[in-house]
C-alpha cells in the first residue's frame, strides 16, 4: 500500500542514491546520447550553427527534466510501490522524447519530442500533488506552486508545435527561463528539505554517466573508422587526443577530491555549509542555479565523442581542426588551473582543509560537487 509521502529529513545519516534514481539516469543519458548524434550528424554536414544550438535546446530540456526529479526525491523520496510507478512512467517519458529527437532537427517537428515531455511533467505534477496531500501549511503550499508552476510551463511548451520554426529558439528562451524561475516562486515561503550530500552524489554521478558514454561512443566511432581506413597514424592521435579529453573533463569536474563526503561535511548542522555559511534562509534555487554551470559542463562532456567521431572518419570539415585543438588545450589548461587552485597534489591529496577548499571556490558560493 501507498504510504503517505512526508518530506525527510535534511540531516539524515547516510544518505545515498538508490538503484531506481541509477536507473532513472541511464534512460536520461539515451535521450543525451540521441541530441548527439544530431550534433555529429549537424557538425559532418557544415552545419554547426544548427546543430551545436538544437543539440544545446533538447539538452536543456532533458538535463532541466532529470533536475526536476532529482531535488523532488531528494526531499520526498518515499521508494514504495507508487513512488517507483511515477518513477517508471518518467522514464518511459524520456524514452519517448529521445525517439523524436532525429525527427526534430531534421524537420524542427517537436511533437513527440513535446508528448515525451508531457510525460515526464504530468508524472512530475503527480508527484507534487501526492506530496502536497502528505503536507501541511507552508510545506503544502510550496509542493502545490511547484504542481502548478510545472503545469504552466508544460503549457509553454505548447509554442513548439504553434509558432513558425523560426520562432522556436525564443520559446526556449521564454519558457526555459519560466521552468528556471519555478523553484524560486515556489520556495519563497519555504523551501524543500533536500539533502546536500545526496545532491552533490546525484550531480556527480550523472556526470560518471554522461562520460561513460562519451567514452562508449568515442570507442565505437574510431573502431568503425578503422575498419574502413588502416591509418593508424591518423586515427590513434585523434583517438588519444579524445580520451585526454574526457580526463580532463572528468578532472575539472572532481577538482575538489574523491572525498565528498568529508568536502560537504555530513556531520554539519542543517542549514550551514562546510564552510560556515548559513544557508538557513536560501531556498534550493541558490543551490540548482550552482548546478546550471554543471549544465554546461554536461553539455560539453556529452559532445565531446561526437567531436571524435567526426575527426576519426574524416567528416568533419578541415577548418575545425584548429578549433578542436584549441578546444583540447584549453580543457586540459582549465583542469590544471583548477586543480592548482584547489591545491591539490599529484594524487588528489589537498594541502588546505574542506573548509578552505570551500572558500577557494566562493566565486560560485556553493560546493564544488554542485
Amino acid at each position: 500500500m501507498p504510504v503517505l509521502m512526508q518530506a525527510r529529513r535534511r540531516d539524515e545519516r547516510h544518505r545515498a542514491a538508490t538503484p531506481l534514481e541509477l536507473f532513472f539516469d541511464l534512460c536520461f543519458v539515451v535521450a543525451v546520447a540521441q541530441a548527439g548524434r544530431q550534433l555529429a550528424h549537424g557538425l559532418a554536414e557544415g552545419h554547426p550553427g544548427h546543430g551545436i544550438s538544437g543539440y544545446l535546446m533538447l539538452f536543456f530540456a532533458v538535463w532541466w527534466a532529470w533536475m526536476n526529479f532529482s531535488w523532488f526525491a531528494s526531499a520526498y523520496d518515499t521508494d514504495d510501490v507508487l513512488y517507483r510507478v511515477v518513477t517508471l512512467v518518467q522514464m518511459a517519458g524520456v524514452l519517448i522524447l529521445a525517439a523524436g529527437v532525429p525527427r526534430a532537427f531534421a524537420h524542427s517537428d517537436f511533437t513527440v519530442i513535446w508528448f515525451g515531455y508531457l510525460v515526464m511533467r504530468l508524472a512530475m505534477v503527480t508527484q507534487w500533488l501526492r506530496a502536497a496531500h502528505g503536507s501541511r501549511g507552508a510545506e503544502r503550499r510550496t509542493a502545490l506552486r511547484y504542481a502548478l508552476g510545472v503545469t504552466v510551463c508544460q503549457i509553454g511548451w505548447l509554442g513548439l508545435l504553434a509558432l513558425p520554426e523560426h520562432d522556436i529558439p525564443w520559446v526556449f528562451v521564454v519558457v526555459g527561463l519560466l521552468e528556471l524561475a519555478v523553484p524560486a516562486l515556489a520556495e519563497r515561503e519555504r523551501q524543500t528539505t533536500w539533502h546536500p550530500h545526496h545532491i552533490a552524489e546525484r550531480y556527480g554521478l550523472f556526470t560518471i554517466i554522461v562520460l561513460g558514454e562519451t567514452i562508449a561512443a568515442a570507442t565505437l566511432a574510431v573502431q568503425s573508422a578503422l575498419d574502413r581506413n588502416d591509418a593508424l597514424g591518423t586515427l590513434l592521435p585523434i583517438a588519444g587526443g579524445g580520451l585526454l579529453l574526457v580526463f580532463a573533463a572528468y578532472w575539472i569536474y572532481f577538482a575538489v577530491g574523491n572525498q565528498p563526503k568529508e568536502y560537504l561535511n555530513a556531520e554539519a548542522p542543517p542549514g550551514s555549509w562546510p564552510n560556515g555559511a548559513d544557508t538557513s534562509g536560501a531556498s534550493s534555487l541558490q543551490f540548482a542555479m550552482q548546478g546550471a554551470g554543471r549544465y554546461v559542463h554536461h553539455a560539453v562532456g556529452a559532445g565531446i565523442d561526437r567531436g571524435i567521431g567526426a575527426a576519426s572518419t574524416g567528416d568533419a570539415p578541415h577548418r575545425d581542426a584548429d578549433a578542436g585543438r584549441q578546444l583540447a588545450a584549453a580543457t586540459i589548461h582549465r583542469a590544471l588551473r583548477r586543480d592548482e587552485r584547489e591545491g591539490a597534489g599529484p594524487c588528489g591529496s589537498h594541502a588546505e582543509t574542506p573548509a578552505a577548499v570551500a572558500n577557494a571556490d566562493a566565486g560560485n558560493g556553493a560546493p564544488g560537487y554542485v
